[in-house]
């Protein structure tokens, strides 16, 4: 059973992933910091290493994500 919620809830998480990238990141000018960016990021995150720890990458990637914060080459661990 905790197999088949993980499995669903990567598949949220990619596709609201999805979403934001195809329909929602066009809408803003580009200033992501990093490469690759918090998008691809999270996307790869999750598929490496699961719904729990790829979304917590993620999380901590995106609060990253501020003018004071890093920039450059951040790949997923």
């Amino acid at each position: 059973m905790l197999l088949i919620m993980a499995f669903l809830f990567r598949h949220l998480l990619l596709a609201l992933i999805w979403v934001y990238r195809r329909l929602i990141s066009p809408l803003t000018p580009a200033s992501c910091r990093f490469t690759p960016t918090c998008s691809a990021y999270a996307a790869e995150a999750v598929q490496k290493y699961g719904p729990w720890r790829g979304g917590r990458l993620a999380l901590r990637r995106i609060g990253r994500c501020h003018p004071w914060g890093g920039h450059g080459y951040d790949p997923v661990p």
